[in-house]
């Protein structure tokens, strides 16, 4: 009730009241003044009073009806302007109003209209990018899988392909000399016992490649001992690991760590000739640390004469930096390499 005497068609009426208020005040002070001052016959305090009287009522019932018909018009254009702002609110961009009055509410509706179609044309934009920002992603998504399986093509032909190759042509000369010369068969049997051991790490560390890049919803710590667990069953590597299990990171933070030492770990496996590898992940003030080294060849930094190795250190790199983290390398012919980096929250 008290929000119905609130509106515009009220507003309209009261103002009429006050009206009729301020007329009948003024009207009953010119004349009582009359009276007063010249106090004619025919006017006296009865007439004035019921005159007064008389007029007060008419007016009432006049301004009751004068401004709910007088307002009736506006509260309608009002209502279409409401109307539109609940369309526009829904989505419905295309709701528009038309008035042929050239008042304040029709400039008000007019801009609401333009309003609505700056709107419908944001819509269309967004739409737009949206639908280009997914064929971009599926085009990146293709182009990284051929990069991906170019890389592996690769991998496989340089290293493993010909190992197995020379695999073959030692299991061959060895039998050629068994009979002959068996002490120089046992020696190349035993050069290919080591060569398949070197085709066999090879093969594994490609293998950890294709894993899932995702953590499939798994937190971040219970995928990399998964992974480790998995890589103890596989070689013969020993893993010191210190992992802070209430680590609370991003999905892309996580997906983004994990493959990095994924891409580290394939790395030790594949060149690094190690026994033992410490890993420790966890807080440090206001940042991410992460540390990850091993006790094998190591390598010379500034020669890095090994590119595959450059192409995991600079694949690590670049995800640090994508997380606004800095990455850090140590290593030296025969000291093993040590990796360390810090990712800020």
């Amino acid at each position: 009730m008290k929000k119905r005497f609130s509106s515009i068609r009220f507003s309209y009426i009261r103002s009429h009241f006050y009206s009729t208020f301020l007329t009948t005040v003024t009207l009953l002070s010119i004349l009582l003044s009359i009276h007063v001052l010249i106090a004619p016959a025919w006017l006296n305090v009865t007439s004035i009073f019921v005159f007064v009287l008389l007029y007060v009522i008419l007016a009432l019932i006049l301004s009751f009806y004068v401004g709910f018909k007088s307002s009736g018009d506006m509260k309608e254009r009002l209502d279409y302007l409401s109307v539109l702002i609940t369309q526009f609110t829904n989505g419905n961009y295309t709701s528009r109003v038309f008035f042929n009055e050239e008042d304040e509410i029709t400039r008000i509706g007019n801009e609401l209209n333009e309003l609505g179609e700056k709107l419908q044309n944001q819509v269309k934009s967004l739409q737009r990018m949206a639908d280009e920002k997914s064929d971009f992603a599926k085009s990146a998504h293709k182009a990284a899988v051929i990069e991906e399986r170019q890389r592996l093509a690769r991998d496989l032909h340089d290293a493993v392909s010909q190992q197995l190759f020379a695999l073959t042509m030692m299991s061959e000369a060895a039998v050629k000399q068994l009979e002959k010369k068996p002490e120089l068969a046992k020696e190349q049997m035993q050069e290919v016992a080591i060569a398949a051991l070197k085709a066999q790490t090879e093969m594994r560390a490609l293998l950890l490649h294709l894993r899932p890049v995702h953590l499939s919803g798994e937190p971040l710590a219970s995928g990399i001992k998964k992974l480790i667990n998995e890589l103890k069953r596989k070689s013969k590597l020993e893993f010191n690991l210190k992992i802070d299990e209430d680590l609370n990171l991003s999905e892309t933070t996580e997906e983004h760590v994990f493959r990095i030492i994924q891409e580290s770990l394939s790395n030790t496996l594949r060149h690094a000739n190690a026994t033992e590898v410490k890993l420790q992940l966890g807080h440090r003030a206001n940042e991410l640390f992460l540390h990850i080294s091993d006790n094998g060849n190591g390598f010379d930094i500034d020669e890095d004469a090994d590119r595959k190795t450059s192409y995991g250190l600079k694949t690590m790199k670049e995800r640090s930096a994508e997380l606004g983290g800095t990455f850090a390398v140590r290593s030296n012919v025969g000291e093993g390499t040590y990796i360390d980096i810090r990712i800020p929250f």
